[in-house]
């Protein structure tokens, strides 16, 4: 008698992008209700980047629409937060500056991290190099940061790219001079030199055992960046050095405003108000990172 022989399809059932991820999620809360702070400084972020995605559909009124017979009104429920002194709706003109301070951030902190890594890490591990890069770091740094990125704006003329070509340089020496410290210390270690004495090429050495040893403090020090970017762009915008003045900026509404402080604190007040919250909740992610990723911190804590 013939035994039908019948293929059994086992059938594993995929996990959902949740239960897969579960055990993060839970890291991930166990480190903000371990640090309130922080948590604070993400959920400050997340509504400043959600406001600037969203600024379309939040402003009230075109950002540029001039109405000088509505000048220097006071807020409304035309105007949640007034008009400024060419009638223009402070409201959606913070709504919208948003946006730029955070794309002048955001580039500032990627430009900087990528050449302070190149710089910092070449410098660290040749030592040639070390002499002729970190001494040009070193000469930056030796003129003031804000003063250094008014003359560099001033020489290249006021707009978006060039603000950003101008922070970045002022930030790379430091960036570079924290990679630099962290790939002498990992240079020391003992997998790196028996890893040199296995006969590894110095790129994989880099690749392999000094790159993943220094996200944790380039992770915190983008955060610092990030926040050092929005401000100074700001103050180079209310000197007029900064964005040129018809693009709705913070920095452009308080340097427009500062004349009329004592008639309409409003239109100084609100972006001020917005670019301190940015900058506090950027800070305060940033120290929560170290002290969730510095070991020694933790030992301490």
């Amino acid at each position: 008698m013939a035994v039908e022989e019948q293929s059994i399809e086992v059938v594993i059932p995929q996990r959902g992008f949740l239960e897969r991820n579960r055990h993060r999620l839970r890291a991930f809360q166990r480190l903000l209700r371990s640090n309130p702070n922080m948590a604070l400084g993400l959920g400050i972020v997340t509504l400043a980047v959600l406001m600037a995605a969203l600024a379309p559909i939040i402003s009230t009124t075109d950002p540029q629409a001039l109405d000088p017979a509505n000048r220097l009104k006071p807020p409304s429920a035309e105007a949640f937060f007034g008009t400024d002194s060419v009638g223009r709706d402070v409201f959606s003109r913070t709504i919208y500056g948003s946006r730029l301070s955070l794309a002048i951030g955001a580039s500032v902190t990627v430009v900087t991290i990528m050449v302070g890594v190149v710089i910092g890490v070449v410098s660290g591990y040749y030592k040639l190099a070390d002499n002729i890069l970190m001494r040009f770091m070193d000469g930056l740094m030796a003129f003031p940061s804000f003063l250094l990125a008014i003359a560099l704006v001033a020489l290249l003329g006021a707009s978006f790219q060039n603000v950003v070509i101008a922070l970045s340089v002022v930030e790379t020496p430091r960036v570079a001079r924290i990679v630099r410290g962290s790939v002498l210390s990992l240079r020391e270690r003992q997998y790196v030199e028996g890893a040199i004495a296995a006969g590894a090429r110095p790129l994989r050495i880099l690749a392999v055992h000094i790159f993943p040893n220094l996200v944790a403090p380039l992770t915190v020090q983008a955060t610092f960046v990030f926040a050092l970017a929005i401000l100074v762009e700001a103050g180079l915008s209310f000197l007029g050095a900064g964005v040129p003045p018809y693009i709705p900026s913070w920095g452009n509404m308080m340097g427009d405003a500062k004349l009329f402080m004592q008639l309409a604190v409003w239109t100084i007040f609100f972006p001020g108000l917005f670019l301190s919250l940015t900058v506090l909740g950027a800070n305060l992610v940033g120290d929560g990172l170290r002290d969730t990723l510095d070991p020694r911190l933790r030992r301490t804590g």
